[in-house]
């Protein structure tokens, strides 16, 4: 896999602005930034209300990913760009939906939002509307999902890459700073993790590093890509990313994003928790 099979350049997309073929879609932690202003045509998918079940701590389900692209204009065979701000954190977790469901056509906006804006391109206010359709999904792609039995069962013998904080790890925070320190009952890390913070993966300017960098930053914390790996942070956003840096850019095969993340984990039972920074 190249990376032009899952990233497009800002040049691409405003080139592609007004192709009724191409969705482009914002995806943000902040659901407000959207309304502010965003590329022109893009359509905003908001993770809160769309991507999340409104009962249960769990993902929309087949059926309900189904009404969510139908509502947006988004048909099978519609090449989806997905971009968001702080480095495509969100829109990196949209994006492993998207493929958790059986999406093959999507790739994410090189450097997001964060790219768009220091190139000082054009940013607009008005909302487009697209034709609905009628969207089938597939059943989900468990082979990119860990669950928390997966995550005991990888101790010692997987990589298990912790994308937070080294505060978050070290368990010193329960979640990032600017968040309420409330989620998982106690603090820590998974042992035998890795600690590789999900921003490391970017550049200054938001845009992904090269490959090779990538694989270094990996190497240097003593992850063995030949093995399988499990990526984990709070609630599976930031792991995402770390997932698509994996399977998507550098082709590692057996890559799983644990959604459950520390939120989960953390308030778990009796499993095995560490404390402290990277040994």
């Amino acid at each position: 896999m190249s990376r032009s099979d899952v990233l497009v350049d800002a040049d691409w997309v405003e080139a592609n602005l007004d192709n009724p073929d191409i969705a482009i879609v914002e995806v943000d932690e902040d659901t407000s930034a959207y309304e502010k202003n965003h590329i022109r045509n893009a359509i905003r998918i908001d993770w809160t209300k769309d991507l999340q079940d409104p009962v249960r701590r769990d993902f929309v389900d087949q059926e309900g990913f189904e009404k969510l692209l139908s509502a947006k204009g988004i048909a099978n065979d519609t090449l989806v760009i997905l971009y968001g701000g702080n480095n495509n954190w969100f829109a990196s977790y949209a994006y492993w939906y998207f493929k958790l469901y059986g999406h093959e056509n999507v790739k994410l906006l090189d450097g997001g939002r964060k790219k768009w804006e220091l190139d000082a391109r054009e940013l607009v206010e008005e909302v487009p509307e697209r034709p609905t359709t009628d969207y089938k999904a597939k059943p989900q792609n468990k082979s990119i999902r860990a669950f928390r039995d997966d995550v005991v069962a990888a101790i010692g013998s997987q990589n298990l890459v912790d994308v937070r904080s080294p505060d978050e790890f070290s368990g010193k925070l329960l979640a990032p700073a600017h968040l309420p320190q409330e989620q998982s009952q106690r603090p820590g890390h998974v042992p035998s993790a890795r600690n590789i913070p999900w921003s490391k993966n970017a550049n200054d300017d938001g845009t992904f590093k090269s490959d090779e960098e990538l694989k270094e930053l990996y190497a240097e914390e003593q992850v063995d890509l030949a093995k399988d790996t499990i990526a984990y942070c709070r609630i599976g956003e930031r792991s995402a990313l770390t997932w698509f840096v994996l399977h998507e850019l550098l082709g590692v095969e057996n890559v799983k994003n644990y959604d459950g993340s520390w939120t989960e984990y953390g308030s778990l039972v009796g499993v095995p928790i560490e404390l402290g920074a990277n040994k």
